[in-house]
C-alpha cells in the first residue's frame, strides 16, 4: 500500500508560485512514480511517458487493458522533435489554432522515443498540450513527456475532482495534485490526419468538429456517430471500451419529449415497485416531472457545455448513493452534444432506448 500524498496547487496561480508548489510532485513523476494532476478536461495520472516501469505502473493502478493506448502530455511545442517524426502542415496549423487545449493529434511516433507500452504497438502515438497552469507547470519541470489517461479506476467515472481520484487510487499512486474542479468535465478530443487535408475523429470531446473545421475551413471532417463501437486494436484511448459506468444500471433514453418523459416515468414506477433504489439524470427543463429516488440534473439543455462539465460527478454521485437503476435524457449531437451523447453511450454499454 502506497502512501498518497497530496498537493494543494492555488487556482489561478502564476508559473513561479506553482512550480514553487509541485517542485516534489515533479521530482517523483521524474523518479518513475505516478502522479495526479489536474487538466482543463478530467484529472490524468501521469508517468514518464519514456519509462516503462512507470508506464506499466498506470495500466496496474487503473486496471486498463493494455492494448488501450496512452496520450502523451507535453508543455512545449519544442518536445514534439523528440517525440514524433514530421508531420503534416495541417497538423502544425491545429497545434497553433487550438494548443494548449482539449485536442489531442496522433502523430507518427519516432523509433524508441516513448516506452512501447504507450502505443499499444501501434506506429503512432496521440500527443497534447493541456490547458492547465498547473499541469504545464509539472510537465515542465518534471521534464519528461508524461503519459496520462484519466486517474481512475478503468471503467468508472472519469474523475473531475481530486477527491474523485483519492476514492479511486489512493494508496495505488504517489501524489496528487489537487487543482481544483477540471472545466470542461469530458475528455480531450482525439484526431488523427489520414491525408494532407481530411480530419478523422477518434474520440469526440471538448473540441468539437465545428472547432476544428473553423481552424482548417478547407479540411474534410469525419466525425463518426457517438454511438458508434469499436471492435479491433483501438487506435486511440476511448474508442472500444465500455467506459465511464456508474455501477447501477444505467439506459438512455432518446425520441420525442412527452414519451420520453412518460417513459422513464413508467420505468421508476416499475422498478421502485420491485425495490430498486432509482436515479434519473435529466436536464433542468423536465427535472420536476421525475420521482426517481435521487433526481439529477445536468443543467439546462441549452448549455450542453455546462451538461459535459457536470456529468461524471453525477455518475459518482449515483454511486456514493447506491442507485441501481439509472435513466438518463438523450441530447442534440450538435457541438459538444456530440461527446456527450458519446461518454453517456459508454456508460450506458450502448443502452439506448428510442420513443
Amino acid at each position: 500500500m502506497t502512501t498518497t500524498k497530496v498537493w494543494r496547487a492555488a487556482e489561478g496561480g502564476d508559473a513561479a508560485a506553482l512550480a514553487g508548489q509541485l517542485e516534489e510532485a515533479a521530482g517523483l513523476l521524474r523518479d518513475g512514480e505516478l502522479i495526479a494532476f489536474p487538466t482543463e478536461t478530467v484529472y490524468g495520472l501521469g508517468a514518464d511517458a519514456r519509462n516503462t516501469k512507470a508506464v506499466e505502473g498506470i495500466f496496474r493502478a487503473k486496471g486498463r487493458p493494455s492494448d488501450n493506448p496512452l496520450i502523451v502530455h507535453i508543455a512545449d511545442e519544442r518536445q514534439l522533435a523528440e517525440l514524433v517524426l514530421p508531420y503534416p502542415e495541417l497538423a502544425a496549423r491545429l497545434m497553433k489554432e487550438l494548443w494548449p487545449g482539449p485536442l489531442t493529434i496522433v502523430l507518427p511516433v519516432r523509433p524508441d522515443a516513448v516506452s512501447p507500452l504507450v502505443t499499444a504497438g501501434l506506429s503512432t502515438v496521440g500527443v497534447r498540450m493541456p490547458d492547465h497552469p498547473a499541469a504545464l507547470a509539472l510537465i515542465r519541470q518534471s521534464g519528461c513527456p508524461v503519459a496520462a489517461p484519466s486517474a481512475n479506476r478503468s471503467g468508472r467515472p472519469s474523475p473531475t475532482l481530486a477527491e474523485h481520484v483519492l476514492e479511486d487510487l489512493g494508496g495505488k499512486i504517489s501524489g496528487i495534485v489537487d487543482g481544483g474542479a477540471t472545466g470542461v468535465g469530458l475528455e480531450s478530443t482525439v484526431i488523427e490526419l489520414p491525408d494532407s487535408a481530411a480530419i478523422r475523429i477518434l474520440r469526440p470531446g471538448g473540441i468539437t468538429a465545428e472547432q476544428l473545421q473553423s481552424a482548417a475551413p478547407e479540411a474534410v471532417i469525419d466525425a463518426p456517430a457517438a454511438k458508434s463501437e469499436v471492435t479491433e486494436a483501438p487506435r486511440s484511448p476511448g474508442m472500444k471500451y465500455t467506459h465511464y459506468a456508474p455501477q447501477g444500471d444505467l439506459e438512455i433514453v432518446q425520441g420525442n419529449t412527452s414519451k420520453m418523459v412518460l417513459y422513464i416515468r413508467e420505468q421508476v414506477h416499475a422498478a421502485k415497485a420491485a425495490h430498486l433504489k432509482t436515479g434519473v439524470l435529466a436536464f433542468d427543463e423536465r427535472r420536476a416531472a421525475y420521482d426517481g429516488d435521487l433526481v439529477l440534473t445536468l443543467g439546462s439543455e441549452l448549455n450542453l457545455e455546462q451538461a459535459a462539465h457536470s456529468l461524471y460527478a453525477a455518475l459518482r454521485r449515483f454511486d456514493a448513493e447506491g442507485v441501481q437503476r439509472i435513466w438518463a435524457e438523450g441530447c442534440s449531437e450538435e457541438g459538444i452534444g456530440h461527446a456527450l451523447m458519446n461518454r453517456l453511450a459508454k456508460a450506458a454499454g450502448h443502452q439506448i432506448i428510442r420513443v
